[in-house]
C-alpha cells in the first residue's frame, strides 16, 4: 500500500444477504430491531426485486444491513464457505433482552464469548442476529461470522487487508448445533464492525443459498483511491478482483476467498445522500438512472410495501 492510504481496511462497510418477502424483513428490522429504512431501490442486476437497505440514523458505514428479498424465496441454509451470522454492538444488552421478552422474540443466551457478553436470535427467515454488549451507545456492527472448512486460507486473505489474529476460544455456542472453534481477527486501524470471527465446527452443513443466508462481506475503503490500492494489492496476492463497479452509493470490487465467502470493498463515498434528503433516506424508490425509463412497469412489478412507525 502507499504512504498516502491507510495500511488496514477499518472495517465493515455493510452486509448483504437474502429474504423472504419484503414486507416480514421490514417488520423485523424496523419495527422489531428499531433500524432505520436507509434506502429503498431495486436489485441492480434484477430491478424486479427490491434492494432494501437499513442502518443507523446516521446512514453510516459499519451500520449498514441490505437484503434482495424474494416474495417466492426458497429457505436458506448457512454452511462451511458462508458467512453464517452478523453481530451488532449494543451499549445495554439486559435492555435488549427485555426488550425482546415483551416483544415475545426468542433469543438465545446472554452467553459469554472470547470476553464479551452476547445473545443470539433469528430474524424471520433464520438469518443469525447476535448482539454483543460494548460501548456507551449502540454502534453499529460489532462483527461477521465466517463458517470455514480451515481457517488459514480465509486468515492470509484477512492479514493482506491489515487484520490480525486477535483472540481464540472453543465453544458450544453459535448456532451449527456442534463444537465451535473461532478465531477473531480485528483490523489494526478498527473502525465500526472491525472485527471478523473465523469459525469451524465439527457439525457438518451443506450451505445452501436462500432466504435467511448471507450473500456476500463488505469491507470499508474510505476513498475511491484507496478502492483502487487494495484491487491492486488483493490481485497481487493471486486473488480474482473485479474491476470497479458503480452502485450509485458507493462504488464496488469483489472477490471470493479461496473458502468461497464473496467479499466486498466499497467505498465510502458518495454516500446515501446522494439522491435524496439526508432526513428523508428511504421514503420513496430510488432507480440508477439507466432504469428511470422503466420506473411505471417497475413499480407495478415490485410489491406494495409500509414502513414501520
Amino acid at each position: 500500500m502507499s504512504r498516502s492510504t491507510s495500511q488496514a481496511i477499518p472495517g465493515l462497510h455493510h452486509v448483504t444477504a437474502i429474504s423472504g418477502p419484503p414486507q416480514t424483513n421490514l417488520d423485523f428490522w424496523i419495527g422489531t430491531l428499531g433500524q432505520r429504512l436507509v434506502k429503498r431501490t431495486v436489485n441492480f442486476d434484477d430491478p424486479g426485486t427490491y434492494h432494501l437497505y437499513y442502518g443507523d440514523d446516521d446512514a453510516a458505514p459499519g451500520s449498514i444491513m441490505t437484503f434482495f428479498p424474494f416474495v417466492g424465496a426458497g429457505p436458506g441454509r448457512a454452511g462451511a464457505g458462508m458467512a453464517s451470522a452478523v453481530a451488532y454492538t449494543v451499549s445495554d444488552l439486559d435492555q435488549r433482552m427485555i426488550d425482546l421478552a415483551e416483544a415475545a422474540i426468542d433469543f438465545e443466551g446472554p452467553f459469554e464469548r472470547i470476553g464479551e457478553r452476547a445473545i443470539a436470535l433469528k430474524d424471520p427467515d433464520g438469518l443469525r442476529v447476535e448482539m454483543t454488549e460494548g460501548g456507551a451507545r449502540d454502534e453499529g456492527f460489532h462483527s461477521v461470522t465466517l463458517w470455514l472448512d480451515e481457517v488459514e486460507p480465509t486468515a492470509r486473505v484477512l492479514e493482506a487487508m491489515g487484520y490480525v489474529r486477535e483472540a481464540e476460544d472453543a465453544t458450544a455456542t453459535g448456532g451449527t448445533g456442534g463444537t465451535e472453534t473461532r478465531v477473531r481477527y480485528r483490523s489494526t486501524d478498527p473502525g465500526r464492525g472491525s472485527a471478523v470471527d473465523l469459525m469451524t465446527s465439527d457439525a457438518r452443513s451443506i450451505g445452501r443459498s436462500g432466504a435467511g443466508t448471507i450473500h456476500h462481506v463488505a469491507f470499508r475503503a474510505r476513498t475511491a483511491e484507496e478502492q483502487q490500492e487494495w484491487r491492486k494489492r488483493l490481485s497481487e496476492i493471486g486473488l480474482d478482483v473485479t474491476p470497479v463497479i458503480d452502485r450509485q452509493y458507493f462504488d464496488a470490487i469483489y472477490f471470493r476467498t479461496p473458502s468461497g465467502v464473496l467479499f466486498e470493498i466499497a467505498t465510502d463515498p458518495p454516500g446515501f445522500a446522494v439522491d435524496e434528503d439526508a432526513a428523508h433516506l428511504g421514503e420513496t424508490l430510488k432507480l440508477p438512472e439507466k432504469f428511470e425509463a422503466h420506473r411505471a412497469r417497475i413499480e407495478q412489478v415490485l410489491p406494495e410495501i409500509r414502513v414501520p412507525s
